[in-house]
């Protein structure tokens, strides 16, 4: 009874808009197939070396990087909900739209452009989550919508890796239709909102609305972040090759592997957020790092059946996730205010958009020309610095003041 009221308490108080953005990124997250097997499409169905598939990735990584430079923009601009809108419809046209090429260099830029459009999404969605929930609820919020996120993902994975066994061109219509579905249901479930911001005024009588670009600790912050996400997106990158050609697993034995990241994370996130709420953020990210780089090493130092073997991964890397991803999104939403929302979620995506391009093209290469015993090392000890670092951060955050909070949006 204990932990069904602790379940039950952890969803309390969350306002119906916060589930219903959880909803459509149920939608759109559960048709997520073609990032975790583009590398496994690239090698097994196109016929490319690990580190022309790793250069796929790369040009979906710099795609990421415009499109959340962009979609930061035009969140401040033309407000999030118009944004999510065009992104979901005109990514989902564009995901469909790589099935039709095979040629190498076609697909590169295909696939640059889909990222362009698909990635505008995540700024928009950030703000749209502050935008929707109750300052008091906020931590919760964005954990159910990333709850939403990894059941989609969790869905996606393993009904992906069974669509990739059969025909790897399906992928892409499943993840383009699903994102075409959560535009449709943005579009009539979902109320309008227009952030209003009410200005406060220093002693000179001057607005405050500080740049995220002049914001010297959130840049620190941004630049552990995109470490860490070097680590973390091995998960998407070289473990999928790692699992097929080292573990000998099956397409549909590594979406198992892929989706119980999702599934861990749907039973347990809300309530670890819950049970952690008024621990301090960046403590917790720091031993989410370290678990992280744990996750990846080890695949050197434990022997055992291979898919259990993935499923252990798996297992720790979630629990990495857990410490560290909510608490992330958190951080970065309390240095911001409605004014300046979108550039603080466009520096946090883009920190994501290079770790991916970083991680995709350096990843492979490593494990191309050294091995993937020294890539899971090197992803473990650096790993073990960035959490370091995250500790010394939350030493000298006090030198830092947060921006002024400005909270005020209305139905428009």
């Amino acid at each position: 009874m204990r932990i069904i009221n602790l379940y039950r308490d952890s969803f309390a108080g969350l306002n119906i808009n916060s589930w219903l953005l959880a909803l459509v990124q149920l939608v759109n997250r559960a048709g997520t197939m073609v990032v975790p097997f583009m590398s496994m499409y690239m090698t097994q169905h196109i016929g490319v070396s690990i580190t022309k598939a790793g250069m796929v990735m790369t040009c979906f990584g710099l795609g990421s990087i415009v499109g959340a430079y962009f979609g930061g923009k035009l969140t401040d601009r033309i407000g999030f909900y118009n944004l999510m809108l065009f992104s979901l419809i005109a990514g989902g046209c564009s995901y469909i739209f790589i099935s039709f090429f095979e040629n190498y260099y076609l697909i590169c830029l295909a696939t640059f452009i889909a990222s362009v459009i698909n990635e505008s999404f995540r700024p928009a969605s950030m703000a749209a989550i502050s935008a929707y929930s109750n300052p008091d609820t906020l931590t919760r919020s964005g954990s159910l919508v990333r709850l939403s996120v990894n059941l989609g993902w969790a869905f996606g994975a393993a009904i992906g890796g069974w669509i990739a066994s059969h025909n790897y061109q399906l992928l892409f219509y499943v993840d383009g239709i699903t994102n075409i579905l959560a535009g449709i249901l943005i579009f009539y479930k979902l109320p309008r909102l227009e952030i209003k911001p009410k200005r406060e005024h220093s002693a000179l009588n001057k607005p405050v609305n500080q740049s995220a670009f002049k914001d010297r600790f959130y840049l620190y912050f941004i630049l552990l972040t995109c470490l860490f996400g070097l680590c973390f997106f091995q998960i998407f990158t070289t473990l999928p090759i790692y699992l097929k050609t080292e573990l000998f697993l099956s397409e549909s034995q590594i979406g198992w592997v892929l989706g119980i990241n999702g599934l861990f994370i749907a039973a347990f996130e809300m309530v670890a957020v819950y049970s952690l709420e008024n621990v301090r953020r960046l403590r917790l990210i720091a031993l989410g790092t370290f678990i992280t780089g744990l996750s990846f090493v080890i695949f050197n130092v434990v022997t055992m059946d291979a898919f259990r073997l993935g499923i252990l991964s798996s297992a720790i890397i979630s629990v990495g996730e857990i410490l560290a991803m909510p608490f992330m999104l958190v951080f970065f939403m309390k240095r911001s205010n409605p004014s300046n929302i979108g550039q603080y979620a466009s520096l946090y995506t883009i920190a994501y958009s290079v770790a991916h391009i970083c991680g995709s093209f350096s990843g492979s290469a490593i494990a191309d020309h050294f091995g993937f015993e020294t890539l899971w090392w090197l992803v473990g000890g650096l790993s073990t610095l960035i959490g370091l670092a995250f500790l010394y951060l939350d030493k000298i955050e006090s030198r830092y003041p947060l921006s002024v909070p400005l909270n005020e949006t209305r139905l428009a």
